[in-house]
């Protein structure tokens, strides 16, 4: 079997060329037809949680990584625009401590304290994206098997 391909040339239904037949004279050889794309239906009846849970698990320690560097090099950022230092005089600028301790704002938001925060909040964040993608697997499972599932049309072009 065969169709035109793009370039005008007869192309077979197993993808090896077949003759050398142009679109403008649309000749094919005898016993050969044009192929249409297939379709088939399918449904997504049942997710595997174990799966979902793995899969979860990994995409979202990536995502608390990339969270914990781009927290490190927002700081970064800031500090070395000096936004730190400004805020920190406009502080002690407001509370005009003259004779009393001095305040400094790095005891609050210095990087060692953002960054421990931050590794705590993407632990967190694994845990719950990790439970609640496990979670959502089983509810799909018991929906599916009272509705039938997702369905979904594949196509080969």
């Amino acid at each position: 079997m065969s169709t035109l391909g793009q370039t005008g040339t007869a192309v077979r239904a197993d993808g090896l060329p077949g003759s050398n037949q142009t679109a403008g004279a649309g000749v094919l050889p005898p016993g050969e037809r044009l192929v249409s794309p297939r379709r088939v239906r399918l449904s997504v009846s049942r997710v595997d949680p174990w799966t979902v849970m793995k899969l979860s698990f990994l995409l979202s320690v990536a995502v608390g990584i990339a969270m914990v560097v781009m927290i490190v090099v927002l700081w970064l950022t800031l500090s070395s625009m000096g936004v730190f230092t400004d805020l920190s005089r406009t502080v002690e600028g407001v509370l005009n401590t003259t004779s009393g301790p001095k305040f400094d704002l790095m005891n609050y938001v210095g990087l060692g304290r953002v960054l421990s925060l931050a590794v705590v909040i993407a632990v967190i964040d694994v845990l719950l994206i990790t439970a609640i993608s496990t979670l959502m697997a089983f509810l799909y499972n018991v929906c599916s098997s009272l509705v039938g599932g997702l369905q979904v049309t594949l196509t080969d072009d």
